[in-house]
């Protein structure tokens, strides 16, 4: 990414200078999280307006999120044909056009079909936004616009509820879906016609070094650690409106709310995730943060409807400190193990586990499933605390989870 990035003039402008152009590729990102992140709030409606089972219902995620890591894996090879700057807003024009598809459609068949391609064509954004972003900004400021890109998912999450509920109030689950899809394609329009940056093609990954990346042991741990801090956000948000409206009782309207609000505390309190990994380390930070949400979650699971609003707000906040710890150390285990570790931890954190809740909910279980989730990240804790210190991975740029300190009072800082 970086020397793709080098090669264009964009690449030394400062952010002040780049407010605009920011805004538009942040604007792309917040409306694909958006465009999914909005299924899990309508889902309740229809259930009720197609008579389908919360297993069903949880089969829709599951569907969304192998199609997005099949767009995410294909993305490179849709870039190096095209370039960021199409691939953006071809992805921004397909998901509008999907999720038009999707109000129109008229059973279960229909809604796996679109779920599975809305996924695919949002997973095209991610690697191409990222490289448009750093080719705009100098390279001193890559911290802080990827910063302000990752804004986008937490907002998303907060917005995307209230939106649905808002919506709901005066149209149908179909005329939010066409609403969303159409908000889609007229980003995707703006992105196309006024967007700057990403006019290059991207990089097909080697088999070389997709091959030395799955050879180390270190990245398969990480993956699983990623899915389950997925698991403690994504996934357990797919399942949420549906647990609190069938599984407690909570009029929808109320459990939208709460989803929202719980979201909003994790976006505030987000910003001292990244003084965490610094000041524990990744390994430390990944087991703090897995065996803090895994607790609040079995807390989760077992409150009476009463109860349940700080049940909710907590269990939010600890999943959101994740991901810096766990994105630090995975750079450390090479270049792509970013790039491979989303995708399929998405299918299984935000896939696999929203539809197992599901099926259990629909057998009466929705707090079993709900305690497994968190049994599930307490002994990810536990892995996470068994990781060595030291890389010995074949993996090219492999370095130590944990900061050494360097003869000088500072720790030493790995890049």
């Amino acid at each position: 990414m970086t020397p793709s990035a080098e090669r264009h003039p964009e690449a030394r402008r400062p952010l002040g200078e780049c407010g605009g152009a920011l805004a538009l590729v942040c604007s792309v990102f917040f409306v694909n999280l958006s465009s999914r992140a909005v299924l899990a709030p309508l889902m309740p409606a229809v259930e009720r307006d197609l008579g389908i089972g919360h297993g069903q219902a949880g089969s829709l995620f599951l569907l969304l999120s192998v199609g997005y890591c099949v767009g995410l894996l294909g993305s490179g090879f849709v870039s190096a044909r095209l370039t960021h700057h199409v691939t953006i807003s071809l992805s921004s024009l397909a998901v509008g056009g999907v999720l038009v598809g999707l109000a129109a459609s008229r059973g279960l068949a229909g809604l796996w079909a679109g779920t599975a391609a809305l996924g695919a064509v949002a997973g095209l954004y991610l690697p191409s936004g990222v490289a448009t972003v750093t080719a705009l900004v100098a390279p001193r400021d890559w911290g802080k616009a990827l910063a302000i890109h990752e804004l986008a998912p937490n907002l998303a999450l907060t917005v995307a509820p209230l939106a649905a509920e808002g919506l709901l109030g005066w149209t149908s689950w179909r005329g939010a879906l066409g609403i969303f899809g159409v908000a889609a394609l007229s980003v995707g329009a703006g992105f196309a016609l006024m967007g700057r940056g990403g006019r290059f093609r991207g990089e097909e990954p080697s088999r070389r070094a997709v091959g030395a990346l799955a050879s180390s042991p270190r990245f398969w741990v990480l993956l699983l650690l990623f899915a389950l801090g997925l698991a403690a956000t994504i996934g357990l948000y797919a399942v949420l409106p549906l647990y609190l409206t069938a599984g407690l009782g909570l009029p929808r309207g109320d459990a939208n709310r709460l989803v929202a609000a719980s979201r909003a505390c994790g976006l505030v309190t987000v910003l001292a995730a990244g003084w965490l990994s610094d000041r524990l380390g990744p390994r430390r930070a990944m087991a703090s943060v897995l065996a803090a949400s895994g607790a609040a979650t079995l807390w989760l699971a077992a409150v009476p409807a009463a109860w349940v609003a700080p049940a909710v707000i907590v269990q939010a906040i600890p999943g959101a400190w994740f991901f810096p710890a766990a994105f630090a150390a995975l750079a450390r285990v090479g270049p792509l193990a970013v790039a491979f570790s989303v995708p399929l931890a998405m299918v299984l954190g935000g896939g696999v586990v929203p539809a197992v809740v599901g099926l259990l909910g629909e057998r009466g279980s929705f707090g079993g499933g709900i305690a497994l989730v968190g049994a599930l990240m307490l002994l990810g804790a536990g892995l996470a605390l068994g990781l060595r210190e030291e890389s010995k991975d074949s993996t090219a740029g492999a370095v130590p989870l944990e900061p050494s300190p360097s003869p000088a009072k500072e720790p030493e800082r790995h890049g």
